[in-house]
């Protein structure tokens, strides 16, 4: 009964209800002027031959497409999946299907998948570019609304949502400045992440009473040597501040690895907060990015553009939240802990 590969056609529901295709079609788009008897039996028929509509044939005829793209850097970075969850929900919402892909934090990668993915004829797209360098990867006349989110393009020719980078992690230094602390290893995967780079420039804006000294660490799964002389060597820094997730995991392992204690041993702190963060003792202080405000930020640019609305590229920056836990002690425990590795 079905053709191979391909499951049951609508001819094939229109003959077994004895209707024709067009009022099989009207059914199934919940057009309310076939007699419900004549729905039933079209309905029963679906049913009974397991038939599903090509909502990609669907698209094509009717020339309007109710698909959405969105590109991330990597989709096994947890700070992705509820962004993703988020746009899933609301494009549902909406009407819209997503088709989801991932860069692995490739930029070359990043361009063969905008290449790859206009053909599926997505009414827009969503993206979370590796680095600032978007522009240059878009392919040539591709003519559809684009939005930006979380990493900041160099050409400013999109609709972006991000959130304020800078001000949160200078909280975090102003911080580690109050407490007492002389001197902070600052790592981050690549300051040719634009996000990355402003929660840098963020830090350094901070830092009156203490010392700052940055190390890119790139996108290893472990520790990289370098990170590791740091933190095993002398003098070891009084403080430790990691700007993204995969820095804070990879060094709080190392840290377990040398006999090292967060808190006790040097002071810890991180940009994207992850729950783990919360269930250590003592628990990290961190910044954590209004994920999924920012993608409901992002659809709502997206649908605007893709109802029509012309003008400026527009721009969201949203607020995070910075909260102080036991792994950078009060100004009394801080003091104490630089007496004691200065001999004092």
């Amino acid at each position: 009964m079905a053709r191979a590969g391909n499951g049951p056609s609508i001819r094939m529901v229109a003959d077994a209800a004895n209707v024709s295709v067009a009022t099989v079609s009207n059914v199934i788009n919940g057009k309310t002027s076939v007699a419900p008897a004549i729905s039933a039996r079209v309905q029963a028929a679906v049913e009974r031959l397991g038939y599903v509509r090509d909502h990609r044939a669907a698209r094509l005829r009717s020339g309007e497409s109710r698909l959405a793209g969105v590109i991330v850097p990597d989709l096994t970075n947890p700070m992705f999946a509820p962004f993703v969850s988020t746009l899933e929900h609301l494009a549902r919402c909406d009407g819209y299907d997503l088709v989801v892909v991932s860069a692995r934090n490739d930029p070359a990668e990043e361009a063969e998948r905008l290449r790859h993915i206009r053909g599926w004829r997505p009414a827009g797209l969503i993206v979370i570019p590796c680095d600032g360098a978007l522009d240059a990867r878009l392919p040539e006349g591709l003519d559809l609304p684009v939005v930006v989110a979380d990493r900041i393009p160099e050409v400013a020719r999109f609709d972006l949502v991000a959130v304020d980078n800078a001000a949160a992690s200078a909280a975090i230094v102003r911080h580690l400045d109050v407490q007492g602390y002389g001197d902070c290893l600052v790592v981050g995967t690549s300051l040719g992440i634009s996000n990355v780079l402003e929660r840098w420039q963020g830090a350094l804006s901070a830092a009156h009473g203490i010392r700052l000294d940055l190390l890119e660490v790139g996108f290893a799964d472990h520790a990289p040597p370098a990170l590791a002389e740091r933190l095993g060597g002398e003098p070891r820094p009084e403080a430790l501040y990691c700007l993204d997730h995969e820095t804070t995991l990879a060094a709080y392992q190392l840290l377990g690895e040398l006999g090292l204690a967060a808190g006790r041993d040097i002071a810890v702190a991180s940009f994207d907060e992850m729950e783990w963060m919360r269930l250590v003792t003592p628990a990290l202080s961190a910044v954590r990015q209004p994920v999924e405000e920012m993608a409901e930020c992002a659809w709502k640019l997206l649908v605007r553009r893709l109802g029509g609305e012309a003008g400026a590229p527009q721009s969201r920056r949203l607020r995070c939240a910075v909260t102080f836990r036991g792994s950078t002690p009060r100004q009394a425990a801080a003091r104490e802990l630089t007496s004691t590795r200065t001999g004092g």
